[in-house]
């Protein structure tokens, strides 16, 4: 009798699950602790409040992991292998927020945001009509370009002016660890196939130690157990700009998890419906309300992730499951995650350049399904992808988008993000061709 359950519901050997559920946390915990420092830097916070800002980081993506795999009744979570964290979209304006009214305004308007998400979930997921292969397959291409740029800054350093940028022991690793991927993704089959990945990256670290990139200082100086209490920086505070900014931001992460979420939904089979849709978005606004509550950040899901999903296979979302149950355990426990931070981050930033590439790739991918032909679909992909990527190319010495520097604060909360520029041209221009003014039987989308 053939297995009845979905690749995605099908559960796998513990063992499997273990080292699996590793390999996804391996990809994403860079991307999601690197948000904490930025903050934590740009705040001027002492280390023993930026260590706080991580482990809650830490925890809080672990909880929006476990909803968004596991789901809570048909309210929250996707059910489908997606990996939750911190989201970049939201450095901008908590700085700005808390400069101009204390860091308790950003969480208060943290919480706001997050129930503002909450109560839009379900009317936002009502749009993924207009979120058809040519949208989303667009956004998905800005993303997984975007996102190459984090992902140099990883190999070659965050300051170009910096003598020591590109520094060739750390391009040789990288370059040596995506060798070992393509190696190990060519010749492994199976499971080992699967982990291909995680194995660069131990391989990568054990290359790295000898050569003095790995430090465990922070290892034996971290504790075995913390989590900050609630509202550890004092009760929070809600400015109505403060409050409106973070709101913007919250729409804008809507826009990249939904673009994440459909994705994951074609590679792993199951498209994800508008019911599923709204309950992934509940997760980003209960990432929000929970953030504020214990001093961390609103997640999105993870690009890198999705990645990892189409190269790796593997499409249970049980797998993400306990790559969730691990964030948690790290955000209580410390020490583990700091033993993880010590893994050079040109090592991890070889597997993640792979795993950014695949996400533009399922743009490729979705693009392939459009109608170009005697359609405007080639300009309106155009336009999103060219504009979009603008902020992306913009940068300053440090890797900051600096294109629209000049514009007031909350608009540059909108347009300094490409994923953001690109979804609302996208979304306008699809609707501005393929819908406005059009019957129904003329429309040009397939």
């Amino acid at each position: 009798m053939p297995n009845s359950v979905h690749p995605v519901d099908r559960g796998l050997p513990a063992g499997r699950l273990l080292l699996l559920g590793l390999q996804h946390m391996a990809i994403m915990y860079t991307g999601c602790i690197a948000v904490p420092l930025v903050v934590g830097s740009a705040l001027h916070l002492d280390r023993a409040s930026v260590a706080l800002l991580v482990n809650a980081d830490l925890f809080v993506a672990g909880v929006a992991t476990l909803v968004q795999s596991v789901g809570i009744g048909k309210l929250l979570g996707v059910r489908l292998p997606v990996v939750a964290g911190a989201t970049f979209t939201v450095v901008n304006p908590m700085v700005l927020i808390a400069s101009q009214y204390g860091i308790t305004a950003v969480y208060g308007a943290m919480i706001v945001s997050g129930v503002f998400g909450l109560l839009i979930a379900r009317p936002f997921a009502a749009l993924i009509r207009f979120f058809p292969p040519l949208v989303s397959g667009t956004l998905l291409l800005v993303i997984g370009i975007s996102l190459l740029g984090p992902g140099a800054a990883m190999i070659g350093g965050h300051d170009t002016g910096d003598p020591s940028y590109g520094d060739p022991a750390n391009l040789g690793l990288a370059f040596g660890v995506i060798a070992l991927v393509v190696l190990f993704t060519r010749v492994l089959r199976g499971f080992l196939g699967q982990i291909g990945p995680l194995v660069a990256l131990v391989a990568g670290l054990l290359v790295a130690i000898p050569l003095g990139r790995a430090h465990f200082d922070g290892v034996t100086q971290a504790s075995w157990f913390g989590l900050g209490s609630p509202f550890h920086f004092g009760a929070p505070t809600f400015p109505i700009a403060a409050m409106v900014s973070m709101c913007v931001v919250m729409l804008v992460s809507f826009t990249e998890t939904t673009a994440d979420l459909v994705a994951v939904g074609e590679i792993t089979g199951r498209p994800a419906t508008r019911a599923d849709l709204a309950r992934g978005l509940a997760t980003d606004g209960l990432s929000a309300v929970l953030g504020g509550f214990m001093n961390s950040f609103p997640d999105t899901a993870f690009a890198q992730n999705v990645g990892l999903v189409q190269m790796t296979g593997v499409r249970s979302r049980w797998v993400v499951a306990v790559t969730g149950g691990l964030l948690v355990i790290m955000g209580l426990v410390p020490k583990i995650g700091a033993f993880i931070a010590a893994v050079p981050e040109p090592v991890v930033g070889g597997v993640a350049v792979v795993m950014f590439a695949m996400v533009a790739v399922v743009g490729v991918q979705n693009l392939a399904k459009v109608k170009f032909s005697g359609t405007h679909n080639a300009f309106v992909a155009a336009v999103a992808l060219g504009v979009g990527l603008l902020p992306a190319f913009g940068l300053d010495r440090f890797g900051s988008s600096v294109f629209f520097q000049h514009f007031p604060a909350w608009l540059r909360t909108i347009c300094g993000s490409p994923i953001t520029v690109a979804a609302v041209l996208a979304f306008v221009l699809n609707l501005l061709f393929n819908h406005l003014g059009r019957r129904r039987e003329d429309d040009l989308l397939p």
